[in-house]
């Protein structure tokens, strides 16, 4: 798995093979990033259910200010660290390990808002509602902020959210949210 644009563009990354976590496709990253090319300059992101790291390392290889990788699993940590030395990630990068509501919270709790969102939890956990739900109630996006969901089968349904983009990949979605003025 490489970084596919930016500045760390042909960059290994490791993680694609880590217990209970399913890396993101080289042209969903892809697609993804094309689609929300505008919104990543000097951007606050959070890539939360990390896994490799590899949506967040994309976002600051393509110009994003600060990314915050949050994962609840140790092997994920450890995979997120050797990752930052190999990249060399000089961009403002914070790891996170905690359960996603807590860091939410813990967001909350520091001020911090973000421009872009990555959703691309485990399959089977249904977390992309609560999640939306916690971003929004705590306040947590700033204007114009955009929400991306990646998913298999989850139904979200929100009223909290405006889609503006969805895209199928196979069996996987992805769905494109901006925040209600």
């Amino acid at each position: 798995m490489r970084i596919i644009s930016g500045k760390y563009k042909g960059r290994k990354v490791e993680g694609y093979n880590i217990e209970g976590t399913r890396p993101t496709m080289d042209r969903v990253k892809e697609s993804v990033i094309a689609m929300i090319q505008n919104k990543i300059d000097d951007s606050v992101c959070l890539d939360l259910f990390t896994g490799s790291g590899s949506i967040g390392f994309e976002l600051l290889s393509n110009g994003a200010k600060k990314c915050y990788l949050v994962d609840n699993n140790n092997i994920v940590i450890k995979t997120l660290k050797k990752n930052i030395i190999n990249l060399k990630v000089d961009s403002d990068y914070e790891l996170v390990q905690n359960d996603f509501r807590k860091a939410l919270e813990d967001f909350n709790r520091r001020n911090i808002k973000f421009d872009i969102v990555y959703l691309d939890p485990p399959y089977k956990n249904n977390f992309i509602m609560p999640s939306i739900d916690l971003l929004v109630s705590l306040d947590l996006l700033n204007d114009d902020a955009v929400v991306i969901c990646e998913f298999e089968s989850e139904k979200i349904d929100t009223d909290k959210l405006k889609l503006i983009k969805e895209k199928r990949y196979g069996s996987k979605y992805v769905n494109i949210y901006k925040k209600l003025s």
